[in-house]
Protein backbone atom coordinates (compact mmCIF):
# COMPACT_ATOMS: atom_id res chain seq x y z
CA UNK A 1 0.00 0.00 0.00
CA UNK A 2 1.38 3.46 -0.80
CA UNK A 3 1.59 5.87 1.82
CA UNK A 4 -1.37 8.48 1.76
CA UNK A 5 -1.31 11.92 1.36
CA UNK A 6 -1.03 13.73 4.52
CA UNK A 7 -4.27 15.55 4.80
CA UNK A 8 -5.57 14.24 8.42
CA UNK A 9 -4.90 18.17 9.56
CA UNK A 10 -1.57 18.76 12.13
CA UNK A 11 0.60 15.76 12.21
CA UNK A 12 -0.26 15.57 15.94
CA UNK A 13 -3.84 15.18 15.63
CA UNK A 14 -3.44 11.80 13.73
CA UNK A 15 -6.39 9.59 15.03
CA UNK A 16 -9.84 9.13 12.83
CA UNK A 17 -12.45 7.20 12.86
CA UNK A 18 -13.29 7.09 9.33
CA UNK A 19 -14.68 4.16 8.53
CA UNK A 20 -13.30 4.45 4.72
CA UNK A 21 -10.00 4.96 6.22
CA UNK A 22 -10.07 2.00 8.13
CA UNK A 23 -11.07 -0.31 5.61
CA UNK A 24 -8.77 0.34 3.37
CA UNK A 25 -6.49 -0.42 6.16
CA UNK A 26 -8.18 -3.28 7.17
CA UNK A 27 -8.89 -4.68 3.61
CA UNK A 28 -5.86 -3.44 1.63
CA UNK A 29 -5.60 -1.12 -1.36
CA UNK A 30 -6.87 -1.76 -5.04
CA UNK A 31 -4.06 0.21 -6.94
CA UNK A 32 -1.79 -3.12 -7.08
CA UNK A 33 -4.41 -4.66 -9.16
CA UNK A 34 -5.22 -7.06 -6.31
CA UNK A 35 -8.32 -8.82 -5.04
CA UNK A 36 -9.32 -6.01 -2.77
CA UNK A 37 -12.08 -7.97 0.31
CA UNK A 38 -15.21 -7.87 0.39
CA UNK A 39 -16.02 -4.88 3.19
CA UNK A 40 -16.60 -5.91 7.31
CA UNK A 41 -19.38 -5.15 8.74
CA UNK A 42 -19.93 -0.82 9.62
CA UNK A 43 -19.39 -1.58 13.04
CA UNK A 44 -15.65 -3.71 12.28
CA UNK A 45 -14.50 -0.72 9.59
CA UNK A 46 -14.82 1.83 12.47
CA UNK A 47 -10.87 1.61 13.63
CA UNK A 48 -9.26 4.20 14.55
CA UNK A 49 -6.53 4.25 11.65
CA UNK A 50 -3.09 6.77 12.09
CA UNK A 51 -1.38 8.32 9.74
CA UNK A 52 2.52 7.76 10.77
CA UNK A 53 5.19 9.63 8.71
CA UNK A 54 3.19 8.40 5.88
CA UNK A 55 2.14 4.80 6.37
CA UNK A 56 -1.41 4.05 7.40
CA UNK A 57 -1.55 1.95 11.15
CA UNK A 58 -4.28 0.98 12.66
CA UNK A 59 -4.84 1.46 16.33
CA UNK A 60 -6.06 -1.36 19.12
CA UNK A 61 -8.00 1.48 20.48
CA UNK A 62 -10.40 2.74 20.78
CA UNK A 63 -11.37 0.13 18.00
CA UNK A 64 -12.40 -3.72 19.35
CA UNK A 65 -9.58 -5.02 17.63
CA UNK A 66 -6.47 -7.33 19.37
CA UNK A 67 -3.62 -5.32 20.68
CA UNK A 68 0.01 -6.67 19.38
CA UNK A 69 1.34 -9.01 21.61
CA UNK A 70 4.94 -9.65 20.22
CA UNK A 71 6.59 -6.62 19.71
CA UNK A 72 10.24 -5.58 19.23
CA UNK A 73 11.18 -2.15 20.21
CA UNK A 74 14.34 -0.68 18.27
CA UNK A 75 15.56 2.59 20.14
CA UNK A 76 15.24 3.36 23.54
CA UNK A 77 12.31 6.05 23.02
CA UNK A 78 10.22 2.87 21.91
CA UNK A 79 11.36 0.63 24.41
CA UNK A 80 10.67 2.97 27.58
CA UNK A 81 7.28 4.20 26.25
CA UNK A 82 5.89 0.81 26.72
CA UNK A 83 7.86 0.47 29.93
CA UNK A 84 6.59 3.23 31.10
CA UNK A 85 3.17 2.09 29.80
CA UNK A 86 3.15 -0.98 31.53
CA UNK A 87 3.24 -3.26 28.46
CA UNK A 88 6.84 -4.86 29.20
CA UNK A 89 5.44 -8.31 29.14
CA UNK A 90 4.23 -7.93 25.51
CA UNK A 91 8.06 -6.83 23.99
CA UNK A 92 10.04 -9.99 22.67
CA UNK A 93 12.96 -8.15 21.72
CA UNK A 94 14.90 -4.64 21.46
CA UNK A 95 17.58 -3.41 19.79
CA UNK A 96 20.15 -0.17 19.74
CA UNK A 97 19.02 0.81 23.16
CA UNK A 98 21.67 3.87 23.71
CA UNK A 99 21.91 3.08 27.29
CA UNK A 100 20.34 1.96 30.66
CA UNK A 101 16.59 2.79 31.10
CA UNK A 102 15.92 4.11 34.61
CA UNK A 103 16.68 2.56 37.04
CA UNK A 104 12.55 2.26 37.88
CA UNK A 105 12.46 -0.21 34.88
CA UNK A 106 15.75 -1.33 35.55
CA UNK A 107 15.15 -4.93 36.73
CA UNK A 108 12.17 -5.81 34.22
CA UNK A 109 14.38 -4.79 31.46
CA UNK A 110 16.57 -7.17 32.02
CA UNK A 111 14.07 -9.53 31.06
CA UNK A 112 13.94 -8.44 27.48
CA UNK A 113 15.63 -10.27 24.96
CA UNK A 114 18.82 -7.78 23.13
CA UNK A 115 19.03 -8.57 19.38
CA UNK A 116 21.37 -6.15 18.33
CA UNK A 117 23.56 -3.30 20.20
CA UNK A 118 22.93 -1.50 16.65
CA UNK A 119 20.24 -1.13 13.84
CA UNK A 120 19.12 -5.22 13.46
CA UNK A 121 18.93 -6.98 10.82
CA UNK A 122 15.20 -8.03 9.04
CA UNK A 123 16.36 -11.73 9.84
CA UNK A 124 16.98 -11.07 13.10
CA UNK A 125 13.63 -8.93 13.47
CA UNK A 126 11.49 -11.69 12.30
CA UNK A 127 13.21 -14.91 14.22
CA UNK A 128 11.75 -13.60 16.98
CA UNK A 129 7.86 -13.77 15.61
CA UNK A 130 6.99 -10.66 16.18
CA UNK A 131 3.31 -8.97 14.89
CA UNK A 132 4.58 -5.71 15.56
CA UNK A 133 7.90 -3.24 14.98
CA UNK A 134 8.03 -0.30 16.86
CA UNK A 135 11.20 1.99 16.07
CA UNK A 136 12.38 5.70 17.76
CA UNK A 137 13.90 6.28 14.07
CA UNK A 138 12.54 5.92 10.53
CA UNK A 139 15.49 5.03 9.52
CA UNK A 140 15.26 1.48 11.77
CA UNK A 141 12.28 0.50 9.08
CA UNK A 142 14.59 0.53 5.97
CA UNK A 143 16.04 -2.56 3.71
CA UNK A 144 19.50 -1.86 4.85
CA UNK A 145 17.85 -2.19 8.88
CA UNK A 146 14.96 -4.01 10.37
CA UNK A 147 13.14 -3.82 7.00
CA UNK A 148 11.11 -1.49 4.83
CA UNK A 149 7.23 -1.29 6.34
CA UNK A 150 5.72 -2.33 2.94
CA UNK A 151 7.93 -6.12 2.97
CA UNK A 152 7.40 -6.10 7.05
CA UNK A 153 3.01 -5.37 6.21
CA UNK A 154 3.64 -8.24 3.45
CA UNK A 155 4.78 -10.83 6.12
CA UNK A 156 2.32 -9.64 8.65
CA UNK A 157 4.28 -7.40 10.57
CA UNK A 158 2.58 -4.03 11.41
CA UNK A 159 4.84 -1.22 11.82
CA UNK A 160 4.98 2.43 14.29
CA UNK A 161 7.42 5.00 14.61
CA UNK A 162 7.68 7.45 17.13
CA UNK A 163 5.54 10.43 15.72
CA UNK A 164 7.98 13.38 16.32
CA UNK A 165 10.68 11.58 14.82
CA UNK A 166 9.34 11.79 11.31
CA UNK A 167 11.38 13.32 9.08
CA UNK A 168 8.77 14.24 5.86
CA UNK A 169 7.73 17.68 6.09
CA UNK A 170 4.10 17.84 6.68
CA UNK A 171 5.20 14.87 9.47
CA UNK A 172 7.93 16.26 11.29
CA UNK A 173 7.02 19.12 14.37
CA UNK A 174 7.62 22.57 12.98
CA UNK A 175 9.00 23.09 16.76
CA UNK A 176 8.62 20.16 19.10
CA UNK A 177 7.36 21.34 22.62
CA UNK A 178 5.53 19.08 25.57
CA UNK A 179 1.89 19.08 24.15
CA UNK A 180 3.80 17.19 21.35
CA UNK A 181 5.20 14.69 23.75
CA UNK A 182 2.27 14.02 25.22
CA UNK A 183 -0.05 13.27 21.96
CA UNK A 184 3.02 11.40 21.15
CA UNK A 185 2.55 9.16 24.28
CA UNK A 186 -1.50 9.67 23.78
CA UNK A 187 -1.16 7.88 20.17
CA UNK A 188 1.01 5.07 21.59
CA UNK A 189 -1.58 4.26 24.40
CA UNK A 190 -4.51 3.97 21.46
CA UNK A 191 -2.04 2.30 18.82
CA UNK A 192 -0.89 -0.39 22.09
CA UNK A 193 -4.50 -0.56 23.56
CA UNK A 194 -3.00 1.50 26.79
CA UNK A 195 -5.04 4.74 26.69
CA UNK A 196 -5.71 4.70 30.51
CA UNK A 197 -1.85 3.76 31.23
CA UNK A 198 -1.37 6.70 28.91
CA UNK A 199 -3.65 9.31 30.13
CA UNK A 200 -2.21 8.40 33.88
CA UNK A 201 1.17 9.22 32.77
CA UNK A 202 0.06 12.40 30.90
CA UNK A 203 -1.45 13.50 34.02
CA UNK A 204 1.49 12.48 35.96
CA UNK A 205 3.85 14.00 33.97
CA UNK A 206 2.00 17.14 33.81
CA UNK A 207 2.42 17.58 36.73
CA UNK A 208 5.84 17.04 37.54
CA UNK A 209 6.52 19.77 34.24
CA UNK A 210 4.37 22.50 35.88
CA UNK A 211 6.44 21.99 39.68
CA UNK A 212 9.86 22.90 37.30
CA UNK A 213 11.08 26.36 38.29
CA UNK A 214 12.54 28.12 35.13
CA UNK A 215 16.13 29.94 35.24
CA UNK A 216 15.39 33.67 35.36
CA UNK A 217 19.36 34.40 34.95
CA UNK A 218 19.03 35.23 31.30
CA UNK A 219 21.98 32.01 30.67
CA UNK A 220 23.14 31.02 27.31
CA UNK A 221 23.55 27.53 26.48
CA UNK A 222 24.94 24.75 24.18
CA UNK A 223 23.86 21.25 23.67
CA UNK A 224 26.70 19.67 22.82
CA UNK A 225 25.80 16.39 21.49
CA UNK A 226 28.68 14.52 19.88
CA UNK A 227 31.75 15.00 17.48
CA UNK A 228 34.76 16.69 18.01
CA UNK A 229 36.20 18.39 14.47
CA UNK A 230 32.86 19.80 14.07
CA UNK A 231 30.23 19.40 17.04
CA UNK A 232 26.67 18.05 16.60
CA UNK A 233 24.13 20.17 18.85
CA UNK A 234 20.77 20.30 19.76
CA UNK A 235 19.57 22.83 17.53
CA UNK A 236 16.13 24.87 17.15
CA UNK A 237 12.87 22.63 16.69
CA UNK A 238 13.73 19.25 18.54
CA UNK A 239 13.74 18.39 21.81
CA UNK A 240 17.13 19.95 22.86
CA UNK A 241 15.22 23.25 22.23
CA UNK A 242 12.31 22.13 24.39
CA UNK A 243 14.10 20.95 26.98
CA UNK A 244 16.17 24.65 27.26
CA UNK A 245 13.18 26.56 26.72
CA UNK A 246 11.52 25.07 29.30
CA UNK A 247 14.56 25.57 31.80
CA UNK A 248 15.18 29.16 30.95
CA UNK A 249 17.86 28.81 28.62
CA UNK A 250 19.04 30.27 25.29
CA UNK A 251 19.85 28.48 22.68
CA UNK A 252 23.24 29.44 20.95
CA UNK A 253 21.54 27.43 17.90
CA UNK A 254 18.01 28.25 18.29
CA UNK A 255 17.90 29.68 14.54
CA UNK A 256 19.28 26.90 13.19
CA UNK A 257 16.08 25.11 12.03
CA UNK A 258 16.43 21.60 12.74
CA UNK A 259 16.22 19.36 15.46
CA UNK A 260 20.09 18.04 15.78
CA UNK A 261 22.51 20.26 13.62
CA UNK A 262 26.34 20.46 12.83
CA UNK A 263 27.60 24.19 14.22
CA UNK A 264 31.63 24.82 14.05
CA UNK A 265 33.98 25.72 16.88
CA UNK A 266 34.30 29.45 15.73
CA UNK A 267 30.49 30.38 15.79
CA UNK A 268 30.38 28.43 19.34
CA UNK A 269 33.44 30.25 20.50
CA UNK A 270 31.83 33.63 19.37
CA UNK A 271 28.49 32.95 21.41
CA UNK A 272 30.17 31.86 24.73
CA UNK A 273 27.95 29.86 26.44
CA UNK A 274 27.48 30.44 30.31
CA UNK A 275 26.33 26.68 30.41
CA UNK A 276 27.32 23.33 27.99
CA UNK A 277 24.58 20.67 28.16
CA UNK A 278 26.51 17.53 27.54
CA UNK A 279 24.91 14.71 26.10
CA UNK A 280 26.10 11.31 28.15
CA UNK A 281 26.50 8.08 25.73
CA UNK A 282 28.38 5.33 25.90
CA UNK A 283 29.92 5.95 22.90
CA UNK A 284 30.65 9.47 23.38
CA UNK A 285 30.61 9.99 26.90
CA UNK A 286 30.40 13.38 29.00
CA UNK A 287 33.44 13.08 30.69
CA UNK A 288 35.34 12.79 26.95
CA UNK A 289 33.62 15.85 25.68
CA UNK A 290 35.14 18.04 29.15
CA UNK A 291 38.27 16.42 28.34
CA UNK A 292 38.02 17.07 24.93
CA UNK A 293 37.04 20.95 26.03
CA UNK A 294 39.53 21.34 28.47
CA UNK A 295 42.20 20.29 26.14
CA UNK A 296 41.77 21.86 23.54
CA UNK A 297 43.86 25.44 23.76
CA UNK A 298 40.87 27.62 22.11
CA UNK A 299 37.57 25.63 23.19
CA UNK A 300 39.75 25.90 27.06
CA UNK A 301 39.18 30.00 27.09
CA UNK A 302 35.51 29.09 26.99
CA UNK A 303 33.70 31.04 29.68
CA UNK A 304 31.93 27.77 30.55
CA UNK A 305 34.84 25.62 29.91
CA UNK A 306 36.68 28.10 32.51
CA UNK A 307 34.56 27.51 35.71
CA UNK A 308 33.21 24.23 34.71
CA UNK A 309 29.82 25.20 34.53
CA UNK A 310 28.29 21.84 32.25
CA UNK A 311 24.74 20.04 32.60
CA UNK A 312 24.91 16.29 31.88
CA UNK A 313 21.66 14.38 30.14
CA UNK A 314 21.37 10.56 29.20
CA UNK A 315 21.54 10.17 25.23
CA UNK A 316 17.64 8.83 25.54
CA UNK A 317 16.75 11.19 27.39
CA UNK A 318 17.16 14.13 24.89
CA UNK A 319 14.74 12.98 22.20
CA UNK A 320 11.34 13.07 22.13
CA UNK A 321 9.83 10.72 24.19
CA UNK A 322 9.08 9.27 28.02
CA UNK A 323 12.24 10.78 30.10
CA UNK A 324 12.24 14.89 28.89
CA UNK A 325 10.19 15.89 31.67
CA UNK A 326 12.17 14.07 34.33
CA UNK A 327 15.24 15.13 32.48
CA UNK A 328 14.60 18.39 32.41
CA UNK A 329 13.78 18.31 36.38
CA UNK A 330 17.24 16.76 36.65
CA UNK A 331 18.69 19.60 34.62
CA UNK A 332 16.62 22.12 36.45
CA UNK A 333 18.01 20.93 39.31
CA UNK A 334 21.69 20.60 38.33
CA UNK A 335 21.47 24.65 36.84
CA UNK A 336 20.48 25.68 40.14
CA UNK A 337 23.36 24.62 41.67
CA UNK A 338 25.55 26.84 39.41
CA UNK A 339 27.13 29.84 39.57
CA UNK A 340 27.69 32.40 37.01
CA UNK A 341 29.48 35.61 38.16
Amino acid sequence: MSPITHSLGHPLVRLTAIAAIGALALTGCAADGGAVAAPAPAAETSAAVIDNCGTLVTAASPSPLPSPERIVTIKSTSTEMLLALGLADRIVGSAFQDGPVPSEWAEIAEQIPVISDFAPGQEAVLSLEPDFVYAGWESMLTAEAAGDRESLAGLGVETYVAPSACKDPGYQPEKLGFDDVFADITEAGAVFGAEEAASELIAEQSDALDSIAADTRGLSALWYSSGTDTPYVGAGIGAPQMIMERLGLGNIAADVNDTWSPLGWEAIIDADPDVIVLVDASWNTAGSKIDSLEQNPVTAQMSAVRASRYLVIPFAAGEAGVRNVSATADLADQLASINVE
